[in-house]
């Protein structure tokens, strides 16, 4: 079986989690690994995703270690989507609205 990894980086604009994982990670760069296998018996090649890692690299008493993080591409995704939502608490606020929105 024929198997291929690529890698991306992907920034965090503000502290974040993951599922499956009890810690907050902080805002920074991180690589993401993505490991495909060729699809086997196809006219034409084909990979598909078999893991999705998000390399974590340690702080304080542990700096100089990295931890590859198992995750999903769905779990990534909603965290970056989390990451860019507003949280100043504008949108969908209960707030009063202005004099002037009150015309």
């Amino acid at each position: 079986m024929n198997t291929r990894s690529s890698t991306s980086v992907v920034t965090f604009r503000n502290a974040f989690t993951l599922s499956g994982y009890p810690d907050e990670l902080p805002a920074g760069a991180y690589e993401v690994v993505v490991e495909e296998e060729l699809l086997q018996g196809l006219s034409f090649e084909a990979y598909r995703r078999t893991a999705t890692s998000l390399m974590v690299r340690g702080t304080a008493g542990f700096a100089g270690r990295t931890e590859m993080r198992l995750t999903t591409e769905r779990d990534l995704e909603t965290a970056l989507s989390r990451d860019n939502t507003p949280s100043d608490g504008i949108i969908g606020s209960d707030a009063a609205p202005s004099p002037q929105e009150d015309l």
